[in-house]
């Protein structure tokens, strides 16, 4: 889901750290979509290990040390250690309480626990601070959307489609929601927002497919169309899987959406809100209670 959750959180210092690289074209589908999970690059580890020597080493004022804190968080949810981020990002706020970005990673991070109550607050606390915070109102509407509050996430997804009506994956995660509580006037809607996608995103194959336009095999032939490399391909793969199975499970067939989840979790693309969700699909799928992990500074 390029350009959408929170990449856009990436403190920009830190950017010259991200990885890159290229790689020749595959040349058989097959192989190439089995997830290769993606390394933790040794440029975000020196990141990490960086800022933590300022943090504990250099004078820093309360809002220097808040926003290396939600910094440094950021590196840690990008790989994987939420426990981690999120301490760092309780961190911040205790220094900063007025920092928005960070309450959008706690929401999040509450979400996935299944505390989603505690995840309602910190995005309220998010828009409160910062009514223009898009991503707030996607992940608020997540969090709704997996406590079974339908209406209140469609509500948000609209207010989030709406500020960019070309995205894919804005009118994806409406679709969903709509679903919910009608299959039929769910799809009237999505070949009506399907009229406005650009055109050149890969991600409106997805949404193709869900109106029944291409064949699922078309779909995952389509994640090679002008790949860069790597990462772009576990990016992709990570998004189709999560969205096939989400598919699979509208026409009850579980085994075949559990499959596609472990797929998804198999990339490592720990920061894409596919990844972040799909263990919780596989709890809701195989009927686990979710256990609130409660998480505070020691």
């Amino acid at each position: 889901m390029p350009d959408r959750l929170l990449r856009r959180a990436a403190p920009l210092a830190l950017l010259a750290l991200l990885i890159g690289g290229c790689a020749s074209q595959p040349s058989s589908t097959a192989g190439w979509l089995i997830p290769e999970p993606l390394a933790v690059s040794y440029r975000t580890e020196l990141a990490i290990a960086r800022l933590s020597e300022i943090l504990y080493r250099a004078e820093l004022s309360e809002e220097q040390s808040a926003q290396l804190y939600y910094d440094r968080g950021v590196m840690y949810d990008s790989v994987g250690l939420r426990s981690l981020a999120r301490l760092d990002f309780l961190r911040a706020l205790r220094l900063k309480p007025d920092m928005a970005d960070a309450y959008n990673f706690v929401g999040i991070h509450h979400t996935v626990s299944g505390d989603f109550d505690q995840a309602y607050e910190a995005f309220d606390s998010a828009l409160e601070l910062a009514p223009e915070h898009e991503f707030a109102y996607l992940n608020r509407g997540i969090a709704l959307y997996y406590a079974g509050k339908t209406e209140l996430a469609i509500g948000d997804f609209q207010r989030f489609l709406a500020l960019k009506p070309t995205d894919a994956y804005r009118v994806i995660w409406l679709y969903l929601a709509q679903s919910e509580l009608s299959a039929e006037q769910a799809q009237q809607q999505l070949a009506q927002h399907a009229l406005i996608l650009d055109k050149a995103e890969w991600s409106g194959n997805i949404v193709r497919f869900l109106l029944g336009e291409i064949s699922e095999q078309a779909l995952l032939d389509s994640v090679l169309q002008d790949l860069s490399g790597p990462q772009l391909l576990a990016e992709r793969l990570c998004e189709v899987y999560f969205y096939l199975a989400k598919w699979h499970e509208s026409q009850q067939q579980p085994e075949q959406a559990l499959s596609y989840y472990k797929q998804v979790l198999a990339t490592n693309v720990y920061e894409f809100v596919e990844h972040r969700y799909a263990r919780l699909e596989m709890a809701r799928l195989r009927g686990e209670v979710q256990q609130i992990d409660a998480y505070d500074e020691p």
